[in-house]
């Protein structure tokens, strides 16, 4: 089946050829901190079904945004990897992200949430605290680590091997700074790095 298009010349239109079908972006957003099984899409990805999120990886390995390659004992398990050009979607969803903070409202009994979903808001927050560096961020038993640079914010998985700081942030204050209710300064989680 031909995927759809605006027809439109414009280079918003184009883009959303690409990356505008539901799930895309959020495909997207789960491969902005490394590679990633299929396994993990799925778990990280609730309601999304086996059949939309192989049609989105597949169409977006088509248009150059992920590439998929083997690993493992056997070449055995397939790993989903954002490209340069999939990495550079990186500013539209920390813009997105940073529009829609005023929609979270509060939580639903019925939306899913996962720790490493504050990693881009919460990037923005420790770039307003500290210009450079590297910063290894705790939310319950998730780890992952954001590096604020001269090229902008990024955000990985795990802790960072040499980090300037640590940031240890329970659900609520998580989603207090992630919301823009809190700053970092008056969360009072900061240590530098022992």
């Amino acid at each position: 089946m031909p995927r759809r298009s605006y027809s439109h010349y414009c280079a918003a239109s184009r883009a959303l050829d690409v990356v505008g079908d539901r799930w895309s972006l959020l495909v997207i957003r789960e491969l902005c901190a490394g590679p990633r099984r299929y396994s993990d899409l799925f778990a990280d990805l609730p309601g999304i079904s086996t059949d939309v999120l192989a049609a989105r990886l597949k169409d977006l390995e088509g248009d150059g945004i992920l590439t998929r390659h083997r690993v493992g004992p056997r070449a055995t398990t397939a790993v989903y990897e954002l490209t340069a050009e999939g990495a550079a979607l990186r500013p539209v969803l920390d813009a997105l992200s940073a529009w829609g903070t005023t929609l979270l409202g509060e939580r639903r009994p019925t939306d899913a949430v996962r720790a490493h979903w504050f990693a881009l808001p919460l990037g923005r927050a420790v770039a307003e605290r500290i210009t450079a560096g590297t910063v290894t961020v705790h939310i319950g038993d998730t780890t992952f680590h954001i590096v604020v640079g001269a090229d902008g914010i990024t955000h990985h998985d795990g802790p960072a091997p040499e980090p300037d700081a640590e940031l240890r942030l329970d659900w609520e204050t998580a989603t207090a700074v992630a919301a823009g209710e809190l700053s970092l300064a008056d969360a009072g989680t900061w240590a530098p790095a022992p």
